[in-house]
């Protein structure tokens, strides 16, 4: 009874592949005597039982929960966009503090050079 549930939960947008490995095939009911839906198109394990532990999904489900889905990565997609002009902005203006402590790092490496030279020649003449 578990695995039942387990695939009736997992059920859910255009599936790839059965719970049991089998693959999906796309299914288009016939006409028949009792049927008030001819022509209703499902998502069907190709080694489809009633037993429940098969996928047997109406197409038009499938293809509702998949645009759901899609709408929301595009909705995620598009607040990434919208952000992207102020990141952009942001990595200049970093790039550009980037650029300015290079210099003063070059200037200071100069310094502490021009510092031990002058203690170079100090400590010659204290020991000369």
């Amino acid at each position: 009874m578990d695995m039942v549930g387990y695939v009736a939960d997992s059920e859910n947008g255009i599936p790839t592949s059965c719970p049991c490995g089998g693959t999906i095939i796309h299914e288009v009911r016939g006409k028949d005597d009792y049927d008030t839906l001819p022509g209703k198109r499902f998502f069907t394990c190709k080694n489809y039982e009633a037993d429940g532990l098969h996928y047997r999904q109406p197409w038009v489900i499938g293809v509702e929960e998949h645009i759901e889905r899609l709408s929301k990565c595009l909705e995620e997609v598009e607040m990434e966009i919208k952000w992207m002009p102020e990141l952009t902005k942001q990595i200049e203006r970093l790039e550009a503090e980037v650029k300015d402590l290079t210099v003063q790092v070059d200037n200071l490496n100069g310094e502490v050079y021009n510092l031990s030279v002058q203690v170079a020649d100090l400590e010659k003449l204290c020991f000369d």
